[in-house]
């Protein structure tokens, strides 16, 4: 049981792996693409392929979740968490935008898991959550004084809670469905729920051998491939753990900056790093219990 619950926690980090190659795919993007824009495409093209490959499973032959509240559900929280994210960013900077989204969706998983689920995450999940949130804030700022900005901290903390939501209710859903079918229509009804942008916004870029690589990877690789991984996951381990699992993404995203970017960490930005991931060894050694369980 051990084995399998690390086996399936190792796809959940796979998954958030992945996750942070995002942010050096954007800068590769043309110079003066909109966030959004990114956004709205990468979630066109990654609900697309995951729709595909759902089909291909033969996942939609029982086609319920069409019909489900709850499908529309997570795929609005889903839609939700990209515009709450790049406003906040927009608001209040990367870095504090960042912080507040990564930090805050693993303790809303836990509130969200006490009171709809009934289950104690436990004292190990929240130090290793509380030891990698601390990490994380080191990671992204590097000790930087930062400007905050109330509306974009509240819009970063909506990006956090959308996730956090997302999760929950996509473990409810795994639970009698299977993943490649879950993420393959929530994510394609989340890109048409988004599809608007595409209108909104200049896609120029996207004929461009750079722009339509950077699509390419971050809607095939950082989304449509990631999260088949993070909902095979998810549907065997707990899902704040899963959430907190995902805060390896600013690892990887730093380790990418350092050694393919060229980019410099600071001490406190490095022992950030230490700490993410002395977290992420003491959650993998938890798990949850019911509660008012011993």
């Amino acid at each position: 049981m051990k084995q399998n619950e690390t086996f399936f926690s190792s796809l959940v980090l796979a998954a958030a792996v992945l996750w942070g190659t995002t942010g050096t795919a954007q800068f590769f993007a043309p110079p003066g693409v909109s966030p959004l824009s990114i956004g709205s495409v990468r979630l066109a093209v990654g609900g697309a392929a995951l729709l595909f490959f759902a089909w291909q499973r033969g996942a939609l032959v029982e086609n319920s979740l069409w019909f489900k509240g709850t499908t529309f559900l997570a795929a609005g929280c889903m839609a939700a968490y990209q515009l709450f994210f790049f406003a906040g960013v927009l608001k209040t900077g990367v870095a504090v935008g960042t912080v507040v989204t990564i930090g805050s969706a693993p303790v809303f998983a836990g509130l969200l898991s006490l009171i709809l689920r009934r289950e104690n995450p436990g004292m190990k999940w929240t130090a290793a959550t509380l030891l990698s949130v601390i990490g994380c804030i080191l990671l992204i700022t590097g000790g930087q004084k930062l400007a905050m900005n109330p509306i974009g901290v509240i819009l970063a903390l909506g990006a956090g809670v959308s996730y956090a939501l997302y999760a929950a209710i996509s473990k409810e859903l795994l639970m009698s469905h299977p993943p490649e079918a879950v993420t393959g229509i929530v994510f394609f009804i989340g890109a048409l729920q988004l599809s608007p942008f595409l209108f909104y916004y200049n896609l120029e870029w996207l004929k461009t051998i750079q722009g339509a690589g950077v699509a390419l990877h971050l809607g095939l690789v950082s989304t449509a491939l990631a999260y088949v991984l993070f909902s095979h996951g998810l549907a065997k381990i707990p899902f704040p753990k899963a959430v907190t699992l995902s805060l390896a993404e600013p690892v990887t995203a730093a380790a990418l900056g350092l050694f393919l970017l060229k980019e410099k960490l600071s001490i406190l930005s490095e022992v950030g790093m230490i700490l993410v991931f002395g977290g992420l060894v003491i959650l993998s050694l938890g798990g949850l219990h019911k509660k008012g369980a011993s």
